[in-house]
């Protein structure tokens, strides 16, 4: 296919021009000889739409996946050659991409989950170019990730475009940033002082006098601020301009209470020609996380609280997914009630941080510095590096509250510690306005490693990876005892759960490794959780883990093989687990009333407990018609203890109201000697760690 693209030429001058390239692929899994080549016979190639993983179903099954070498190309017919620049913007490429232009290589990317771009003006000629994308999803001793509980995807698997500016221009080089960034220096109610940094590029054979502008805009598109400047920029230089910029009135993000939100649009104006625009979002808030309140937001305490949020994968295209996608979850856990999201266990696309941005929803975002390292320079100057990228793409969301440097790196090596240590000081260079954390697990709560970042926060799964012992209420106080100075949070908690299966009473505990992981455990476990999370306003926050089921290669456990069972959803999110309606009822502002043990349909016994999760005052039971009585509602929960059935199907029905809003839930269990279905074990496999 090729895409006839007119580089502007006749101008010397013009605005910014991007143009999708995600239609029109061809792609060989495996080496191939000289993928770059323009004479390769690609008759064995197959035809490919962007985003596109190349082993979507292999991590879904337990029989292990591709891990290599996957090569793109397309043909890029241009009209005639470009007079200002062209940019190749990738904004995935997993783990390491090299790109090639007419067979000549001109970068390299390290790193799966970051935005690049490569600047492709002097390789394009006019008529067909040959676009060659080698990607290599290996571990790879000097790229983060090294380790982790996760099927690794590979590929070309988010989109790619084609950006056309000016020869002066934002800086589109500056690590995959917008090269516009807004730091807020003081708010009131009168007014707000943002200091803005805008990095211009000249990439021309002569001097340009310009004047860069910055404005905010409110909700309704009206001007809110504006602030201009000349700038002299010389020949193929790139500066930084920081123009301080005032909003009268400002009105505050606010979380879900009220996410307001400006937006900031940057223009770069030549001889009075407009040459460059770029534009970003803007949130007027303030954050601080404090030992004895908990998260502030806007000088207020805010109940953090929400989900472990893995990439928004789907069966059979792993982490290739579409914006619709990723809507549906945000969706999915907006309905939820989450306040919160913290995003595991790298970057995210670029349409969650704008969801969250519009929900309202405060974000830990982190890299995937996760279960080892590797040795020497290399990787420590990887993990510096996206860690950069990370901060110069996300830094303008006012949805993100806090730099992860990693989570569950298993080593006690001293090299550990440096390592989080060396991006930890990066994060403060880029961002000193936000804290850093690190998910600790599996040494000692004051490890070395445990101790380096603004926040600490634990990953901690009593009563399901351990013994539940005084359980996680009576921990957290004693590690507030010991350090009652700093603030901490609880990163991971959570348990498996299928919905094929149904025990009814649940076991004391499951076996994590075993192949029996019936939905009653899960949400016995979260009641358990929860109700003592809840009641302590010194924790910064905590997170479920995880969201929705995911894709993990080296699992062999619950009703399949290479799942994570532990999510509220699963995977191919058309079903919601008893606990996501049980966190729902404690978060939600919404009308909730959800009979639990519904999928529990084949009972063997008369006598059966009905228990119900709601947010309303009291609930009333009806079986087969038949109204048993009203309870009043505790802590969410109402439970009849014994109801009898008559052989064979039962109708069981509850009533609510809340808010004026009749709601009902129903199921049919049928009594009968036949055993409840079950799932074979399946043989535990060994697992590093405890994570997720």
């Amino acid at each position: 296919m090729l895409l006839l693209l007119a580089l502007a030429a006749a101008m010397p001058l013009h605005a910014r021009v991007e143009t999708p390239l995600n239609a029109g692929w061809l792609f060989h899994r495996g080496e191939g000889a000289g993928g770059e080549a323009a004479e390769l016979d690609t008759a064995n190639w197959t035809a490919v739409t962007l985003p596109h993983t190349f082993n979507g179903g292999d991590g879904e099954n337990g029989r292990g996946y591709y891990r290599g070498l996957g090569w793109y190309r397309r043909v890029l017919a241009v009209k005639q050659r470009a007079a200002g620049r062209v940019f190749l913007n990738l904004e995935g490429a997993a783990l390491a991409a090299d790109i090639y232009v007419n067979g000549r290589h001109l970068a390299r990317h390290e790193g799966g989950y970051a935005r690049f771009r490569v600047d492709v003006t002097d390789a394009l000629q006019p008529g067909p170019n040959l676009i060659a994308v080698r990607t290599d999803n290996s571990s790879l001793a000097q790229v983060a990730p090294r380790g982790g509980d996760f099927t690794v995807f590979g590929g070309l698997y988010r989109p790619v475009s084609l950006i056309e500016t000016g020869d002066v221009h934002f800086d589109l080089m500056d690590h995959g940033g917008p090269g516009l960034y807004a730091g807020l220096r003081s708010i009131d109610r009168r007014r707000a002082e943002l200091s803005v940094r805008a990095r211009l590029t000249n990439d021309g054979e002569h001097p340009s006098e310009l004047t860069v502008s910055v404005e905010a805009r409110d909700r309704s598109s009206h001007r809110a601020g504006l602030a201009r400047q000349r700038v002299t920029l010389p020949p193929h230089t790139t500066s930084e301009v920081t123009l301080p910029l005032v909003i009268a009135n400002p009105h505050r993000w606010d979380g879900v209470r009220d996410p307001y939100l400006y937006r900031l649009a940057g223009r770069v104006e030549l001889d009075g020609a407009v040459v460059d625009t770029v534009e970003v979002p803007l949130g007027l808030r303030t954050i601080a996380f404090d030992s004895r309140r908990g998260f502030l937001l806007n000088g207020r305490p805010y109940a953090l609280h929400g989900v472990d949020y893995f990439h928004p994968e789907r069966p059979g295209n792993g982490t290739a997914v579409t914006d619709e996608q990723i809507d549906q979850d945000m969706r999915i856990l907006g309905a939820l009630g989450v306040s919160g999201m913290r995003l595991v266990h790298f970057q995210h696309p670029q349409r969650v941080y704008d969801d969250a941005d519009r929900m309202g929803l405060p974000l830990w975002t982190e890299i995937p510095l996760n279960g080892a390292i590797g040795d020497g320079a290399e990787f420590r100057a990887n993990v510096e590096e996206q860690m950069r990228e990370l901060i110069r793409q996300n830094e303008n969301h006012p949805s993100v509250v806090i730099w992860g440097t990693g989570n569950e790196v298993y080593s006690t090596d001293p090299a550990v510690a440096d390592t989080i240590r060396a991006v930890h000081r990066v994060a403060k260079a880029e961002d000193p306005s936000r804290p850093t954390a690190y998910a600790h697990c599996c040494q000692a709560d004051d490890d070395p490693k445990a101790m380096i970042t603004d926040l600490i926060a634990f990953n901690r799964y009593m009563g399901w990876y351990t013994e539940e012992g005084s359980g996680i209420g009576a921990w957290a106080d004693g590690y507030h005892r010991r350090y009652p100075s700093r603030p901490f949070l609880v990163s991971e908690y959570g348990a498996g759960a299928s919905i094929r299966q149904q025990q009814v009473p649940p076991p004391l505990r499951n076996a994590p490794t075993s192949g029996w992981h019936p939905e009653q455990a899960q949400t016995a476990y979260h009641i358990s959780n929860w109700d003592k999370l809840r009641v302590r306003p010194y924790l910064s926050g905590s997170f479920v883990w995880v969201a929705f089921d995911l894709a993990s290669d080296g699992r062999r456990e619950g009703d399949r093989p290479g799942i994570n069972d532990k999510g509220l959803v699963t995977y191919d999110r058309q079903t919601l687990k008893d606990a996501y309606f049980w966190y729902q009822a404690n978060w939600s502002g919404g009308p909730v009333l959800h009979l639990l043990d519904k999928r529990a349909d084949r009972r063997e016994t008369p006598l059966v407990p009905v228990e119900l999760v709601t947010n309303a005052p009291t609930a009333t039971l009806i079986v087969n018609g038949k109204r048993i009585g009203t309870k009043k509602v505790l802590d969410h929960r109402a439970l009849f203890p014994a109801i009898r059935l008559r052989e064979g199907p039962n109708l069981i029905r509850i009533e609510a109201i809340r808010s004026g809003r009749k709601l009902s839930d129903e199921a049919i269990w049928t009594l009968s000697p036949v055993s409840p279905r079950g799932v074979e074990a399946i043989p535990p496999a060994p697992e590093p760690g405890h994570s997720g």
